[in-house]
């Protein structure tokens, strides 16, 4: 599902009720994706997708990008949307768009998703799907979308700038987005979870007013990541807009030089103590997501290196993990007719089962004259 950043805030005790629910569930859903998606693949069918602001940085890639793979690898049936209508809720253009969505393209492909099995496409490219936005609409409430974080967010950010219908009616384009390929798991951080009720919601709600209470529409569960969120370099959340990631697109040299920015502190002994020294313990969790190790031991490893052992450590490791990513990026680069093939052959096929779940829809609400 398309993210966005919003404003952290500390989880009452209801909302932290509800995450334990959810990550317990999750953990059962991934249970049974190991057991039974390879000989079941449409019983979990997943979305997932970004929009095409800019270039895909680490945080996506340890968070969400090869979470895909590993999914898609399983045996999941896999829908990747390019949000490209998304760019323009918050923004006067749509920016460099063409070279942004070639980019997130080549990102996919270069961490292992395959055309064959999993369907990259864009928004702007399945009217069928843009279509079901309107019974769906009717299905929500002004005050519902209000309550919704990133609206609120947005609204809290705004200033003077007034809030525009289509970022209003998010979450609604994102139901629309899981909704129509019937998607059963969608991979959510924890603060995506609204969103993901109000799709629920607007399941539940069409299969009761227009299908009597049969399930033409499955409510999607949550697939919660387990890493955590991951700082910039700069001490802040981790955001393109701020400038403060590490590009999957970086060169070695851009990385080390990135790197060697990154905020830490005057301690000469590494230790991982996230409350006190949330810098350090930032670089040594990304170091450690891409080695695969725990970041306490990786700090006991370092001891009294200090912020230059640590800084080298994580520009090894996020070196040594993406180059064969890199490599393989820069290769698919060379071809941009097959990147371009691969997109068209994708929004065919997510035009083919968006006209079908449309035409279910218009079946069930006796528009189909």
């Amino acid at each position: 599902m398309p993210t966005r950043t919003t404003i952290p805030t500390e989880p009452t005790t209801s909302e932290s009720a509800t995450y334990a629910a959810a990550l317990d569930r999750s953990r059962v859903l991934d249970a049974l994706i190991d057991e039974q998606a390879a000989d079941d693949p449409t019983r979990f069918r997943m979305l997932t997708g970004d929009r095409p602001t800019g270039p895909l940085h680490i945080g996506h890639y340890l968070a969400s990008l090869r979470n895909r793979v590993r999914l898609q690898d399983k045996g999941v049936e896999s829908f990747v949307v390019i949000a490209d209508y998304q760019v323009i809720t918050d923004r006067d253009s749509v920016g460099e768009i063409g070279a942004n969505v070639q980019g997130l393209v080549l990102d996919y492909l270069a961490a292992g998703l395959d055309p064959e099995r999993s369907t990259i496409f864009t928004h702007s490219a399945v009217p069928a799907l843009n279509q079901l936005m309107l019974p769906f609409l009717s299905l929500v409430t002004d005050a519902e979308l209000r309550r919704n974080p990133t609206v609120k967010d947005e609204l809290a950010l705004s200033g003077e700038r007034p809030l525009s219908g289509l970022l209003l009616t998010y979450p609604v384009h994102q139901a629309a987005d899981i909704l129509f390929c019937h998607s059963r798991i969608v991979p959510v951080g924890r603060d995506q979870l609204p969103h993901l009720e109000q799709t629920r919601a607007i399941a539940r709600r069409f299969n009761s007013r227009y299908a009597a209470g049969h399930s033409v529409f499955p409510e999607p569960e949550a697939l919660l990541s387990d890493v955590p969120l991951l700082l910039g370099t700069d001490g802040t959340k981790m955001a393109k807009s701020r400038g403060n990631v590490i590009n999957l697109r970086d060169s070695a040299d851009e990385t080390a030089a990135r790197v060697r920015l990154a905020r830490t502190d005057s301690e000469r002994r590494i230790t991982f103590e996230p409350d006190r020294r949330p810098e350090v313990a930032n670089l040594l969790t990304i170091a450690a997501l891409f080695l695969e190790r725990s970041p306490a031991a990786l700090a006991d490893e370092i001891g009294d290196g200090g912020a230059q052992a640590l800084k080298h450590a994580v520009t090894e490791a996020v070196n040594d993990s993406l180059a064969g990513h890199r490599a393989r990026r820069a290769d698919l680069a060379r071809d941009p007719a097959y990147v371009t093939a691969v997109l068209h052959e994708g929004n065919r096929r997510a035009n083919a089962v968006a006209e079908r779940t449309l035409a279910t829809v218009r079946a069930l609400m006796g528009m189909s004259y």
